[in-house]
């Protein structure tokens, strides 16, 4: 099949069918008959996009239904009644029918069009196995109202199977977070080029968000705070992005948006416009051993929770303050991807996955900071994704 050419950097047939089979196979194994997902966005609701390489964007539902032994149904944002046959568009791959309805989370009364075409969909699994997957993801009605439509069904939650199948990465999506990495490289570079007294934060975060968007970015956030030297910044989203920085401030900026087919690294760094203090440039060195000792201990089949343990054990007996939210973690399809180093998490660190590490901080009276991502390779993570020097950037 060709695909079309309105598809910004599709992902190859073949690595879709590897998706496909390897899902199925664990699926055969858990004797569970088809799949229910459920996204409504790109940030954090990529198993719609793993399955079918269409992401769900702009708070509009996207569901499928991927049966063991068959192709996929796609239900979607469109007119009433509307059914597509999209064999040979060269847009969906491996999906059988597309149905579509105009229902939207602002209109509550639209809430049972969505589970009305799903219900369609799974009406021969109607006494089957159904595997939910994402249910933090997926709208409450649709589930709901499927196991009032289907009570004799079997409803399992399927999220921790499709979970250790997404989160290893394939050689094809390995490249993918390379070019992501090197992407956001030239955000960071063209946002911090664009700093000068007298604009606001937001101005900076637009610059990465231009630069990424003109070379394959979709969808992704970009944090940014300003303020002076002795001052506590905490970078934040737009809604926080109105201060006008001004000559001494320092200036903190994250790229966090997914590359040229949809897989997420993020990047982050700090700018002075002028001289960094010292005090500065050697918590800096502080932070590049914090996360040398994360690095060192993201070995394959080492405890999530142990590294969490041991990172806030080093951090306290250096004075810092321990972590307390998330430092540390997976990427793929979503911003945010298992496994999460943290306390909660009960998963062990993988060879092939996507990792990214910021150890975050407030320490003598500023925020302390530096971010990238890393492949897990058979003895730990392999060389920085991020060519972006490590350093405080002087502006100026």
């Amino acid at each position: 099949m060709a695909l079309s050419e309105r598809l910004n950097t599709p992902i190859s047939t073949p690595e879709l069918e590897r998706r496909w089979k390897a899902v199925r196979a664990a699926m055969g194994a858990a004797k569970i008959d088809v799949l229910l997902m459920q996204n409504n966005n790109d940030h954090m609701g990529g198993y719609v996009k793993y399955f079918t390489d269409v992401p769900a964007t702009n708070g509009y539902p996207n569901t499928v239904v991927f049966p063991r032994d068959d192709e996929m149904t796609v239900v979607c944002q469109g007119p009433f009644n509307g059914v597509e046959k999209p064999a040979g568009d060269g847009k969906w791959r491996g999906v059988r029918q597309v149905l579509t309805t105009p229902s939207y989370a602002s209109a509550h009364f639209t809430k049972g069009y969505d589970p009305e075409l799903a219900a369609r969909a799974l009406k021969p699994f109607a006494s089957a196995t159904i595997g939910y997957v994402g249910s933090y993801q997926m709208s409450f009605a649709l589930l709901d109202d499927l196991k009032r439509v289907f009570p004799k069904a079997n409803f399992v939650d399927a999220t921790e199977l499709v979970d250790k199948i997404k989160v290893i990465k394939s050689a094809e999506e390995m490249e993918l977070v390379k070019r992501a990495a090197l992407m956001q490289d030239g955000a960071m570079r063209a946002a911090l080029q664009s700093i000068k007294p007298g604009i606001r934060d937001r101005e900076v975060s637009a610059a990465a968000q231009y630069y990424s968007r003109c070379h394959g970015s979709e969808q992704g956030i970009y944090l940014c705070a300003s303020g002076p030297i002795d001052s506590p910044i905490k970078f934040s989203q737009i809604h926080f992005q109105n201060r006008v920085i001004q000559e001494g401030d320092y200036v903190a900026l994250l790229v966090e948006d997914n590359g040229p087919g949809g897989m997420y690294t993020e990047l982050g760094r700090t700018a002075v416009l002028g001289k960094a203090p010292q005090a500065m440039k050697d918590e800096l060195e502080f932070c590049k051993s914090a996360r040398k000792f994360t690095l060192d201990l993201l070995k394959p089949g080492t405890p999530c929770k142990d590294i969490w343990e041991s990172f806030n054990d080093f951090m306290r007996k250096n004075g810092r303050p321990p972590e307390a939210r998330l430092y540390c973690h997976g990427q793929g399809y979503d911003l945010v991807e298992r496994p999460l180093v943290r306390g909660d998490e009960p998963w062990t660190i993988e060879k092939d996955m996507n990792i990214v590490v910021h150890p975050t901080y407030i320490h003598g009276g500023f925020l302390n900071w530096l971010c990238d991502n890393y492949l897990i390779g058979g003895n730990g993570p392999g060389d920085r994704l991020h060519q972006f020097p490590e350093e405080i950037v002087e502006v100026g």
